[in-house]
C-alpha cells in the first residue's frame, strides 16, 4: 500500500523494535498509531549503530540482549499489519539486511506487509541491486537528504525515492536537540525543487513546539529518541506514556495550524 500522510505534519514514530520486548514493542507501536503516528518506523536494532545518539545506542544494546533479530522484526510487522494500516518502515543498517539476503529480505518484507525500507548507512550512488529487489517487491526505498548534499545528489534521491524522502535536519548522530536547525528548511526547500514526493523531517525533534514548527514548511516529522527515552523512562508503562507523548505533539501541530488558518482566513 502507498505512503500518505493525512495531517500536516504527519508523525512519522520511530522506535527500536525488542527495547524492552517484542510484545511490548507491539503495543507500543499499537498505541502509538491510536494516538495519532502515521507511520512507524520499525528500528532493527545494530551492535555498531553509527549514526545514532546515546539513547538510541542503548535501546539496540537492550534488544540485542533479548536476542532480537531482523526475522523477529519482520515477524513484528505483519502482526501489527493485521491490527493497522499505518505506513510500517523497515529501519536498518544494512549488515543485517546483507546477512539475511536481499531478495529474502525484499519478499519477507512484502508478506509481512511492510510499505518500505530505509537502510541508513546505504548510499544511493551503491543502492542498485536493494533498488531492484525493492521496487520488483512494490516497496518503497526511502532515503536520507542532509544539508551537505550536492544538489546533484539530491536528484538522484529523489529520482529512485518512493513514499517519502527523510530530510535529516542537521549533520551528526540522532538525538533530541532543544533547536531546530536552519538547515531543516533550507533543505527542504532545495528537495521541493527536485521532487514532488512528501518530505519528513527528522533527527533532533523532541518537543512539540518542534514538531509544530517542522509543519510550516516540511509535510511530517520523524520523532525518535524523545520516543525510545520515553519507553526507557517508563519501564511497565511504555505503551501508555508514548501514548501520552504522541498526542501532546498532535495538540500543540493541530492548536498552531488553526491559528494559522484564522489568521490567514
Amino acid at each position: 500500500m502507498p505512503i500518505s500522510f493525512q495531517r500536516c505534519p504527519a508523525l512519522v514514530a520511530y522506535l527500536t523494535c525488542g527495547d524492552p520486548d517484542l510484545a511490548t514493542t507491539r503495543e507500543i507501536i499499537l498505541a502509538a498509531i491510536d494516538a495519532g503516528a502515521e507511520v512507524i518506523e520499525l528500528g532493527v536494532p545494530f551492535s555498531d549503530p553509527l549514526a545514532d545518539g546515546p539513547v538510541i545506542q542503548r535501546a539496540s544494546e537492550r534488544a540485542l540482549r533479548h536476542g532480537t533479530t531482523l526475522e523477529q522484526v519482520l515477524k513484528l510487522a505483519a502482526e501489527v499489519r493485521q491490527r493497522s494500516q499505518a505506513g510500517l518502515i523497515i529501519f536498518s543498517y544494512l549488515n543485517p539486511i546483507l546477512r539475511m539476503g536481499l531478495s529474502k529480505f525484499c519478499a519477507t518484507a512484502e508478506a509481512a506487509g511492510v510499505d518500505g525500507a530505509l537502510v541508513t548507512d546505504l548510499p544511493v550512488e551503491e543502492a542498485g541491486e536493494y533498488l531492484r529487489e525493492m521496487y520488483a517487491r512494490r516497496l518503497a526505498p526511502v532515503f536520507l537528504a542532509a544539508p551537505t548534499s550536492t544538489d546533484v545528489r539530491l536528484r538522484q534521491i529523489a529520482k529512485v525515492s518512493r513514499g517519502f524522502v527523510y530530510a535529516v535536519s542537521r549533520t551528526g548522530v540522532t538525538g533530541a536537540r532543544k533547536q531546530l536547525p536552519e538547515d531543516a528548511q533550507d533543505l527542504v526547500k532545495r528537495l521541493r525543487r527536485v521532487t514532488k514526493l512528501p518530505i519528513a523531517v527528522g533527527f533532533g525533534i523532541s518537543t512539540p513546539e518542534q514538531f509544530a514548527a517542522v509543519g510550516r514548511f516540511a509535510d511530517a516529522a520523524v520523532v525518535g529518541s524523545a520516543i525510545v527515552e520515553t519507553i526507557e523512562r517508563n519501564p511497565g508503562r511504555e505503551p501508555q506514556a508514548v501514548a501520552e507523548f504522541v498526542k501532546r505533539l498532535s495538540a500543540v501541530s493541530h492548536q498552531a495550524v488553526r491559528r494559522n488558518r484564522l489568521t490567514h482566513g
